[in-house]
């Protein structure tokens, strides 16, 4: 009995989402293009970032060849965005990686990434409505500060700010209230916005190569005396000066550059909770992502460029460097340009934080999740309007009270956990035979039931009524008998992606934890790595043997199944480098969210409720045999 509840429960947790693709009525007022998804993408990716993280990091990390950074990072970013772009041409609905995740992988999964989101956007809405007041008072000479510094000190060390930010808190209140209006009012704040931001990078980058000095990128050992100190020690040139030249801090200089420039561009998945407001949202998604991330790429490489052309990479001012850069040129006036960009991109970020989040909560609420009074929609703004207001009370509250230094790399686990599972359910369902809107295509991605359920129709005998069982063997699994995806096939698949997922997870956690054995040429470690990898490779040449579905869409991510898992690869990377504790008030995060979805999603579920009455409808009819002993039926 103990064990048929656990059944059930795990029934329940993997159970997945039926999304009727047939019907485009929803109630969101269809209002966006393709131009209008383009500047949310650029606007909520290309933030403050560009103002002040091109002079971190090419003055610590990567001197000239931030450039390549820029370049590693766009191109990681780029393969999650070609996974989300499919993934908008192949379900138009709101709610993005949580969606996906439900059609795909579970109830759980879907609302582990839901949760996450939600985090990760809260957190970066406060933080940037902070940076947001912080770079308004400097611009205004910090009298704001100053103002309530002496009032209103309620500092705890770790949890409270040192200050109340009552600007932030009301800049927040402006912009809830703005996304409650509706959705085309915030569209046309968030192009304006953009447009600014892109004049003033565009002007940035036009000054810079004018004023720039290519010298700049061939500096030497004598340059760096001349400019800074000729008796300053040797530990400091290796530390602020590297070898000169165009990539002073040689190739692992690149790679740690890349990884904190990774982060610049996230935020492109905002436009993917679009679904139901786009006016062409199978074409105008995944235009919206690839664009949009194309345009932060060129800002990016142009403002970076720039930078180091017109200052050496060693005397940029890590706080402040465009204003500081066009001050060593003779362009002082510049920085009020440069001011008048940064609060535009912040603004825009802002706004791109904003603008998913009461849409993840509405679709979880949506599906029962969470809940439903989170679901309501305004019948006249056609907006989620409890949704918007309740996550702008929580961003709010923190941006007021709390210290966010701590929190914004929970950020990245949400983000990143969200990338890894849309890569991986990219992977799942293009080896799928089913459609989405066909029940049926859920129930080719369940592997709960026994094998004798799991079975395919013969065409040649199906008349009869008669199910040929699919067995799997080493043939099926190098050379699959059918050139088009069936029940085994798409099982297969799904297999090979988990087993690929931990071995990722396992590499990944070996490349951190014993880095310093790697580049000692510890033979053991080595080898252990080659193994795992040359182990990797087996299940990603069953998976590239698998027919794949011939659906049409209007964009699929190329190269499968090398991109989804270089995709895949990188996440998990990027997430094991995280502290431990991060990964300690991540664990704290799920715990709440737990006790929310066993408590009241997981009984309130409206995928649970809906597949009832499939099940009663498809379970087949029971015709007892007759009973042929008299006695027995006589007692």
């Amino acid at each position: 009995m103990f064990g048929g509840k656990m059944s059930s429960v795990g029934k329940k947790l993997i159970r997945r989402r039926v999304v009727d693709l047939s019907s485009e009525e929803t109630r969101f007022a269809r209002c966006l293009s393709t131009l209008d998804l383009i500047a949310l993408g650029v606007g909520s990716t290309l933030g403050a970032g560009v103002y002040v993280l091109a002079g971190e990091v090419a003055k610590d990390r990567a001197g000239p060849s931030i450039v390549l950074c820029f370049l590693v990072a766009a191109l990681s970013s780029v393969l999650a965005g070609l996974c989300y772009a499919e993934f908008g041409a192949r379900v138009p609905k709101t709610g993005s990686a949580y969606l996906y995740s439900y059609v795909t992988v579970g109830e759980i999964w879907a609302f582990t990434t839901g949760w996450n989101l939600i985090l990760s956007y809260v957190i970066g809405t406060a933080s940037v409505a902070r940076a947001w007041s912080a770079a308004f008072d400097n611009i205004i000479g910090n009298h704001i500060s100053t103002f309530f510094m002496n009032k209103t000190t309620v500092h705890v060390p770790g949890v409270l700010a040192e200050r109340p930010d009552f600007f932030a808190l009301i800049l927040i209140a402006l912009l809830t209230a703005l996304l409650a209006f509706g959705v085309s009012e915030s569209a046309l704040v968030n192009k304006i916005f953009t447009a600014v931001n892109l004049l003033v990078l565009g002007f940035v980058i036009i000054a810079g190569f004018i004023k720039g000095n290519i010298k700049n990128w061939q500096l030497t050992e004598e340059d760096y005396h001349n400019l800074v100190s000729p008796d300053v020690s040797n530990e400091t040139r290796i530390k602020e000066f590297g070898s000169g030249g165009f990539v002073p801090f040689k190739l692992e200089g690149i790679l740690t550059g890349a990884a904190t420039c990774f982060y610049a561009f996230v935020g492109f998945d905002c436009i993917a909770t679009t679904g139901e407001e786009a006016r062409n949202p199978q074409r105008s998604i995944p235009i919206g992502i690839i664009v949009s991330l194309l345009i932060c790429f060129v800002a990016y490489f142009g403002v970076s460029a720039a930078l180091t052309l017109m200052v050496p990479y060693f005397l940029l001012d890590k706080g402040s460097p465009l204003p500081e850069a066009f001050k060593a040129v003779g362009w002082e006036p510049a920085r009020y340009a440069v001011a008048v960009g940064s609060l535009c991109a912040l603004s825009t970020s802002l706004l791109g934080s904003m603008f998913p989040m009461p849409r993840v909560i509405y679709a979880m609420a949506e599906d029962g999740l969470l809940f439903k009074f989170l679901s309501s929609i305004n019948s006249r703004t056609k907006t989620p309007l409890s949704a918007t207001i309740t996550s702008g009370l929580l961003a709010a509250v923190m941006a007021f009270l709390l210290e966010l230094k701590d929190l914004v790399d929970l950020m990245s686990i949400g983000t990143l956990l969200a990338y890894s599972l849309v890569a991986v359910c990219v992977l799942i369902l293009r080896y799928q035979s089913g459609q989405l809107n066909s029940p049926k295509a859920v129930e080719m991605l369940e592997l709960n039931g026994n094998e004798e359920e799991r079975v395919v129709m013969n065409p040649s005998i199906t008349a009869m009524g008669t199910k040929e069982i699919e067995k799997p063997s080493l043939m099926t699994l190098f050379n699959p008998p059918s050139d088009t995806p069936t029940a085994l096939s798409g099982r297969i698949v799904y297999t090979c992606v988990c087993v690929i997922a931990t071995l990722i997870t396992i590499i990944c956690v070996v490349l951190t934890l014993k880095v310093n054995a790697l580049k000692e040429a510890n033979v053991g470690w080595i080898s252990a790595v080659v193994l795992l990898v040359v182990v990797l490779l087996v299940p990603t040449i069953i998976i590239w043997r698998q027919p794949q579905s011939n659906a049409r869409l209007n964009f699929k991510v190329p190269l499968l199944p090398l991109l989804p898992l270089v995709s895949i690869f990188v996440n998990i990377l990027l997430m094991v480098q995280l502290s431990a504790g991060t990964w300690a008030r991540f664990a704290i995060w799920m715990a709440v969210g737990f006790m929310i979805y066993f408590g009241y999603g997981i009984r309130n579920s409206v995928e649970g409720k809906n597949a009832e009455p499939r099940a009663v409808a498809e379970k087949p009819l029971h015709h007892p045999e007759p009973d042929l002993n008299p006695r027995a039926t006589a007692v």
